[in-house]
């Protein structure tokens, strides 16, 4: 069944959700910070193994590392886009009209913890050739494997930031969705190389995203999303 892949996704992080919210409420305030930073550092980790898989290559018993430039100048030029659209606003305003609607009003965490989850689910090559198996053949494994991921980093998430991490479902949902949809337009232009640098630029947004969990929103991580973009069109240079 096409699009079995993107509903597994979206249903594993529902129910992720719920049980982090069950489970956030038999720990104090203090003890749910320390889970959130304890989060974060996890996701600064996994960021980096995928970050460094994308840079270093092994020549002649040697490391080396590459792509600085690549790096460099899709971040740069990615910010720039990003800001100038205020995608990070568009986020915000999006979770808030979540937040009046799902009777959340009075949770002052929601927004934040809306954009923090869905920046870290949506973010990565697993998303985008996932949902593109799924549309072309109908293989939904690759986002099953995510569904689990995903599942487990939401429960934590959730437990100590709140209701809105059960709300990046919708994101995953159009995000993938739509890609499943568009899978044949699609597929052509994820070379391996494209491919691999979006993992690479993706990874480092996902970094992003684990500093503002241990050490407080410092970087506005949404605007720099059209990173990604230039990391495919990088790849065709």
């Amino acid at each position: 069944m096409i699009g079995l892949g993107t509903i597994i996704n979206s249903a594993a992080i529902v129910a992720g959700g719920l049980i982090g919210i069950f489970s956030g409420k038999m720990f104090r305030e203090e003890q749910q910070d320390a889970i959130t930073k304890t989060c974060g550092i996890s996701v600064l980790f996994i960021a980096i193994a995928g970050a460094m898989q994308g840079m270093l290559t092994i020549d002649g018993g040697k490391i080396l590392s590459g792509k600085a430039m690549l790096v460099v100048l899709c971040l740069a030029l990615g910010t720039v886009v990003g800001e100038m659209i205020g995608i990070e606003k568009g986020f915000e305003r999006f979770g808030e009209w979540l937040k009046e609607k799902s009777g959340n009003g009075s949770d002052v965490q929601f927004v934040n913890a809306f954009v923090t989850a869905s920046l870290t689910v949506c973010i990565g090559a697993m998303a985008i050739v996932g949902a593109i198996q799924d549309g072309i053949s109908g293989d939904h494994s690759t986002l099953a494997v995510k569904a689990v991921l995903d599942f487990i980093i939401i429960a934590v998430m959730t437990s100590s930031l709140g209701k809105g991490c059960v709300f990046s479902a919708i994101p995953v949902l159009l995000f993938e969705g739509a890609i499943t949809v568009l899978a044949r337009l699609v597929a052509p232009i994820m070379t391996e190389t494209a491919t691999a640098y979006l993992s690479l630029i993706g990874s480092i947004l996902i970094f992003c995203v684990g500093l503002n969990l241990v050490w407080g929103k410092k970087t506005r991580v949404a605007n720099m999303l059209p990173a990604v973009l230039f990391a495919v069109i990088a790849a065709y240079l």
